[in-house]
């Protein structure tokens, strides 16, 4: 130290002595109290309340996507999907040996064991093709049938596109409308049905009436009549006995909703006998 231009030496060990060294502390490593902040966007979303990791009955995802988060793909629910392609791909997917089995089941109508069977897993691909092959049948025999009688009378002939336009809204339009009206009553009846089942059954009932139609090119009246009664009575008993036992839950009423279901059926093969098993010249 310097006084009055004079230097005095501190000697540094006495220093040191009455004033310790601090060392060298190197890295030091700082901790912080753990945070509660999270991060954005979080990894997962938690629902309210409970804290999981899925979000909550009431939360609105209707504008949340599928896997990668796209918003372009349809939603697999609600009533829309009714109106989608993909609603009713379950009900077309059978293989040959289950239509041909149920065909088979048609043709023996006092088992009444068709619904058992299909309500597992009822189709609308066997009705919808029975209908189709009805209403080429009804037209290609008829025409036939009208085209020879013509020809045996040497009378002219000419061809009625009619007959395709009528026999695609009886036959479509009756496996329609029919089964629908029909669960509509039962579930009035507090005796509801599955409306593809009911489908299904009505669609599979009009299996008979192609060999019917078939034979009908037998140029005998009392034969085809014959033929349209066989084919109507066993097209409405299997319906009737395939609907009895569900149908008596409804009660006294029960018979008379059977009653109507059997005479309806009979009724249709009267309206096919007079407008496709006839021949007229």
């Amino acid at each position: 130290m310097m006084s009055g231009g004079n230097y005095t030496t501190i000697d540094s060990q006495k220093v040191s002595g009455s004033v310790p060294s601090v060392p060298d502390p190197g890295h030091t490593t700082v901790k912080f109290a753990e945070s509660n902040l999270q991060t954005f966007p979080p990894s997962a979303t938690q629902g309210k309340i409970s804290g999981g990791s899925n979000p909550p009955r009431d939360a609105d995802d209707t504008f949340s996507g599928h896997g990668n988060g796209s918003t372009d793909e349809p939603q697999s629910g609600g009533w829309l999907h009714k109106f989608t392609v993909g609603a009713y791909k379950p009900y077309f997917d059978v293989d040959t040996s289950d239509v041909v089995e149920r065909l088979k089941e048609s043709l023996f109508p006092f088992r009444g064991t068709f619904t058992e069977k299909t309500a597992d897993k009822p189709d609308l691909y066997g009705p919808f093709w029975i209908c189709t092959t009805l209403i080429f049948v009804a037209a290609s025999i008829g025409t036939f049938v009208t085209y020879v009688a013509h020809k045996w009378k040497k009378q002219e002939w000419n061809y009625d596109i009619n007959l395709v336009t009528w026999s695609a809204g009886v036959f479509y339009g009756y496996v329609t409308l029919v089964p629908l009206a029909l669960y509509v009553v039962l579930k009035y009846f507090s005796a509801p049905s599955g409306l593809v089942q009911l489908f299904c059954l009505y669609g599979y009932s009009l299996f008979v009436f192609i060999p019917a139609l078939c034979l009908s090119v037998v140029p005998l009246e009392i034969f085809r009549w014959v033929i349209a009664g066989v084919a109507g009575f066993m097209s409405a008993t299997f319906v009737a006995l395939n609907l009895k036992a569900h149908i008596n839950s409804a009660g006294e009423r029960s018979i008379l909703i059977i009653a109507s279901i059997f005479l309806l059926q009979l009724a249709l093969a009267v309206v096919l006998k007079l407008y496709l098993f006839t021949v007229k010249v």
